[in-house]
């Protein structure tokens, strides 16, 4: 009888162990969730054999019936109206400033100097764009503060980017050092490219070699590609019409990623930018019929695009 008592207990427990180990394969095929959270529930699992994996079990079901709401996207309209994206300000450095527009009609001159002095004393890679709507002021020592510094900034970039990705293609170096390398160039890229500062074809030309920081990553280990950095290229490719590049980028992101909100946003972009009504709508649908919740932001996105 006890033997009897101890087989059933270490069965129930090798079935525990499977369930585990099934639920861990098949959280790292599709990605769902993070990394941490999903060894947490494997080791509750582990630890609480049977009761575990059914709260576990009945909780998610419980969520996905009574809680989750699908999105109403019928009140959408199609349309090309655009809107002119203005980057949300850092609230608690900008709030007792007024916007460069206003500062431009303002005649005290004394008082412009004041205010652009200000800028240039915070961290200005950020407000470039603001810096670059100086150049039309009728102040010329305005003018002259603001073409000084993005000469120096825009200088400074060239210079770093190439020597950065010279060193991110050196072989010599570690594959590890390189993909640090090069994540980090791709970050530092995205925030002046992301601010328009330079003319057209020369932004063009640094997004390409944006892209193809992007591939060498890529190339060594696409594993190191979030979701976020794909967004960037995404955005950075579709900005200047680089369309087959950018579709290259969004089938990419919805293999490695395609339980990410991003997934669809990228190809949802591209596809009314290119007037593609059929994919755009079946894009659509791909994205109401999966598990992927909808945020505000994104529902506003689609309702613009729509």
């Amino acid at each position: 009888m006890m033997d009897r008592h101890i087989r059933l207990v270490v069965m129930l427990l090798l079935v525990n162990t499977v369930i585990t180990a099934i639920y861990l394969f098949y959280g790292y095929i599709r990605k769902t969730e993070n990394i941490q959270g999903r060894w947490m529930k494997a080791v509750v699992m582990l630890l609480c054999p049977v009761i575990g994996p059914a709260f576990l079990f009945f909780s998610y079901w419980i969520c996905r019936i009574f809680f989750r709401k699908e999105v109403d996207l019928a009140d959408v309209v199609f349309s090309k109206e655009r809107v002119k994206t203005v980057r949300k300000p850092n609230e608690d450095v900008e709030r007792n400033l007024v916007s460069m527009e206003e500062a431009l009609s303002v005649t005290d001159q004394k008082n412009l100097r004041t205010y652009m002095m200000n800028v240039l004393q915070r961290d200005y890679r950020e407000s470039l764009s603001v810096i670059s709507e100086a150049l039309n002021s009728e102040d010329s020592e305005t003018s002259h503060y603001a073409a000084s510094v993005l000469q120096d900034v825009l200088n400074e970039f060239r210079v770093h980017v190439d020597k950065k990705i010279r060193e991110c293609r050196n072989t010599g170096e570690a594959k590890e050092v390189r993909i640090r390398m090069a994540l980090e160039l791709l970050d530092y890229m995205n925030q002046i490219l992301e601010q328009h500062v330079f003319t057209g074809m020369e932004q063009t030309a640094m997004v390409q070699k944006m892209e193809e920081v992007c591939e060498l990553i890529w190339q060594a280990d696409h594993t190191k590609l979030s979701s976020t950095y794909y967004g960037m290229i995404e955005a950075r490719l579709l900005e200047q019409k680089l369309y087959r590049q950018c579709e290259l980028w969004c089938e990419r992101c919805m293999e490695q990623y395609p339980e990410t909100l991003v997934s669809y946003t990228g190809r949802l972009s591209l596809y009314f930018t290119i007037g593609d009504r059929e994919r755009f709508f079946a894009t659509m649908e791909e994205l109401r019929a999966s598990d992927v919740m909808i945020d505000q932001k994104t529902l506003e996105l689609i309702r613009i695009f729509m």
